[in-house]
């Protein structure tokens, strides 16, 4: 289901599916991430049916942790 590409060309086919409890209350720009899979599935909440990008754990990990750290800009 995930390609050697680190992607899922339809996110719809993996099961799992959370938002975060931050996302807001219109939910207009959200990440969802599914669990239960060796990798971690993330995909755009607006396009259930488009692709999701596949993270390592330890690649997801440093992902959260930049962002938290505020290591990433806009």
């Amino acid at each position: 289901m995930v390609s050697s590409r680190r992607s899922v060309a339809d996110a719809s086919t993996l099961t799992g599916w959370f938002k975060s409890s931050y996302s807001g209350g219109s939910n207009g720009e959200c990440l969802e991430v599914a669990r239960g899979h060796a990798t971690v599935p993330v995909r755009d909440s607006k396009t259930p049916t488009g692709p999701a990008l596949a993270f390592s754990p330890q690649g997801w990990t440093r992902f959260v942790s930049a962002v938290k750290d505020g290591e990433l800009s806009a």
